[in-house]
């Protein structure tokens, strides 16, 4: 028995031992790690789940409108995305941060005090798909540029789980604002003999959130910093040498170089593929606050069970999934984990009284009563809706941190931003089609007065995303490349 202990013993040992090649990772890691939780907890403020509401309460648009402005400012976020990945390349990792905060900062601030439709959304929520745009490739770029390639995916995955550590936290405010201050309430500004309704409430919570992550970039990152087997080394300027051509124009002539790359082509066809997985995020912002308001009751604390639950399991399982399968291509885990991920939204096209049993069990209890504090009898969909989210994040950590390291390990040096913003691209569709998507699948399948098919509605989105582990396997001779130690 003894070497059995001594076996399980050294496994934990070792297990533990890929986690500390991070000590030695420079402090712009850390740092940009701690600004990307803030800004993450400003998103879910300010965006996700709180556009919707926004748009509904504060700007007075109905479902079809409301899915039609989302489509096309979740849109405009990736277009941005792709078009600055190489701007990034060209002034910076530091001058971008400090770019991106600022105009997210503007932006909110709008967005909060704004009481003009046409102001709100030309003036703040355009202006914030910008910022977004912004602070997207230089994250990840930051993460290859500040560790080594024995650290890389554990920092990805740090990345990965610390983005969602944000939406935790971030879906916990939303939830407890939407308790204190009702759906349509307001909180009176002191001193101003106004008030804010709960959603303008929340994006003054964003900015709040936002102004740290500002000062950290500005005050503690520095220029030039870049992580090597050597140790971390620190050049003069951080900006790649243009031969004094405008930054503009070298961006443009960046952006054109990567189309003319053979494996760039390949690499997008397999971006193109998560389109149809990655559209599952996107209704769980869109769809599930009016689905969750109109089959359970206005005031269901969804969140808690939807996104901040997701959160709270990415939190744990990507990091360990990044340590456990270091060895795993990317491929492999985005064809199995996107698997997962599609399958899990059945959960919520099956009739929900097949969980009925489980609602009025042990299970129901925990969650309805115990964790979300609801009294009374407990709605299956509830059940439905935690089942859904516990496979799409079992799903999510196996091939989603692995995008992101794909996109930065097959970069050539000096590009990595560009190919990070790459990888948005296919992003564009499936966020334009997941906005759009949404006012419709909700107006028809789900109205806020009238006979509702919720079922049927999933089973759309459900379809939808098979397209990326059916696309995988059709095209794996193809978009399946050799990556450095698998």
């Amino acid at each position: 028995m003894p070497p059995a202990v001594d076996t399980t013993a050294s496994k934990l040992k070792n297990f533990l031992r890929k986690f500390m090649v991070m000590r030695h990772a420079p402090r712009e890691l850390w740092i940009v790690l701690a600004a990307y939780i803030l800004e993450n907890i400003a998103y879910k403020l300010s965006s996700s789940q709180v556009l919707p509401g926004w748009l509904k309460i504060e700007m007075g648009m109905g479902d079809e409108t409301k899915g039609v402005i989302i489509g096309v400012w979740s849109a405009l976020v990736t277009l941005f995305t792709v078009l600055v990945g190489s701007f990034t390349d060209v002034v910076g990792i530091r001058r971008t941060f400090l770019i991106g905060f600022s105009i997210c900062v503007s932006a909110r601030m709008v967005m909060m005090v704004a009481g003009v439709k046409w102001l709100a959304l030309t003036a703040g929520l355009l202006p914030l798909a910008l910022g977004l745009a912004l602070m997207t490739p230089v994250m990840a770029a930051a993460m290859k540029r500040y560790s080594t390639a024995a650290q890389r995916s554990v920092a990805f995955s740090l990345y990965y789980a610390l983005m969602n550590l944000g939406f935790a936290i971030g879906a916990r405010i939303f939830d407890h604002l939407r308790h204190v201050l009702g759906e349509n309430g307001g909180w009176p500004v002191p001193g101003l003999h106004t008030e804010l309704g709960t959603y303008r409430v929340m994006i003054l919570w964003s900015v709040a959130f936002t102004l740290p992550g500002l000062a950290l970039t500005w005050f503690f990152l520095r220029d030039g910093v870049e992580m090597t087997e050597a140790g971390v080394r620190v050049t003069p300027a951080e900006p790649r040498k243009t031969g004094g051509e405008n930054p503009l124009a070298a961006t443009a002539r960046l952006f054109g170089e990567l189309w003319r790359q053979p494996m760039f082509l390949r690499f997008l066809l397999f971006m193109a593929l998560v389109v149809g997985v990655k559209m599952i995020f996107f209704f769980m912002d869109y769809v599930i606050p009016d689905f969750a308001k109109r089959e359970i009751s206005p005031d269901a604390p969804f969140a808690q069970v939807s996104a901040m639950l997701n959160a709270l399991l990415i939190l744990v399982l990507a990091p360990l999934c990044g340590v456990l399968m270091q060895k795993v291509s990317a491929f492999r885990a985005i064809a199995v984990g996107s698997a997962i991920s599609a399958a899990s939204v059945f959960f919520l096209a099956v009739p929900s009284a097949m969980f009925q049993p489980l609602a009025d069990g042990w299970l129901g209890d925990l969650i309805v009563h115990r964790w979300l504090n609801v009294a009374g009898p407990v709605n299956p969909l509830y059940i439905s809706i935690f089942l859904f989210t516990v496979g799409l994040s079992i799903g999510e950590a196996l091939w989603s941190p692995r995008l992101y390291e794909y996109a930065a390990a097959i970069a050539p040096k000096g590009r990595e931003a560009s190919y990070m913003a790459m990888t948005s691209l296919p992003y564009f569709f499936a966020k334009c089609g997941a906005g759009f998507l949404s006012g419709w699948l909700l107006a028809n399948y789900c109205p806020e007065t009238g006979a509702r098919h919720p079922a049927t509605m999933w089973l759309i989105i459900g379809g939808l995303a098979l397209v990326t582990p059916l696309g995988a396997i059709l095209f794996r001779k193809y978009i399946q490349v050799h990556e450095a130690g698998r």
